[in-house]
């Protein structure tokens, strides 16, 4: 299966690894799932699963019970998920998952990088038939696991593909088996190392290394704007 951003998977990762970045983004996907679904938890398995990955990147249990709060407390901040999609250089389409508390500033920020750097802003939907939005869930394989057996045991839950790349295990399913795979997972004993909900596109291009320069240059400035939480796209 194709995987948005597979070929930058490394720098994307490095990038994420600065606490700057990366805490915040991860206290938002926790306030939000605790706004949308309620703060317990146990009763809400997409703030399980959004503290599971936070736990996984190390974000301290202070600003976790803060983010929570945040979605709960008398002066609630209004974040909202919100995605916006566009057409970068030589054919690239990209979509950019953001979480905001002020959608004007968010939407025009976001136009001016694509209209900036050699891209176009592209209506709501627009991209609809070209991506397919799944559950990802990843896992770090261990010595006891018998990785056939899981993929039998989490196929009733609605495991479609599982890929291992060395000791780097991902399941894909419809993102509305989210919960579903996510107790499943949970129920063998597995801890995630992140469980999110992408955009994976359907086919993909290939572009050359002089193409790849122009896209990598609005995708970097897109991923430095604060709201932005994510960024797909179709190129294999």
């Amino acid at each position: 299966m194709g995987r948005a951003f597979e070929y930058r998977r490394a720098a994307k990762e490095k990038r994420w690894d600065k606490m700057s970045k990366v805490f915040p983004r991860l206290a938002k996907s926790i306030t939000i799932a605790a706004k949308e679904g309620g703060p317990d938890p146990e009763m809400n398995p997409k703030l399980r699963a959004a503290i599971q990955t936070a736990k996984a990147q190390n974000l301290p249990k202070e600003n976790i019970e803060r983010a929570i709060q945040r979605a709960t407390g008398k002066d609630a901040d209004q974040i909202q998920e919100v995605h916006y999609e566009g057409r970068g250089p030589h054919g690239a389409m990209i979509i950019v998952e953001c979480a905001t508390d002020n959608n004007t500033r968010t939407v025009a920020n976001i136009k001016s990088y694509f209209n900036k750097l050699g891209g176009e802003p592209l209506n709501k939907g627009a991209l609809d038939f070209m991506f397919t939005r799944k559950t990802v869930i990843e896992f770090t394989k261990t010595d006891e696991m018998d990785l056939d057996e899981i993929e039998l045991e989490l196929i009733d839950a609605g495991l479609e593909e599982m890929e291992v790349e060395g000791d780097k295990v991902t399941l894909y399913a419809p993102f509305t088996s989210f919960g579903a795979l996510n107790k499943a997972v949970e129920e063998l004993g597995i801890s995630p190392d992140k469980t999110t909900v992408q955009y994976i596109p359907n086919t993909t291009i290939e572009l050359t290394e002089e193409q790849m320069e122009d896209v990598d240059k609005l995708i970097d400035r897109i991923e430095e704007d604060d709201d932005v939480q994510a960024v797909y796209t179709n190129i294999g």
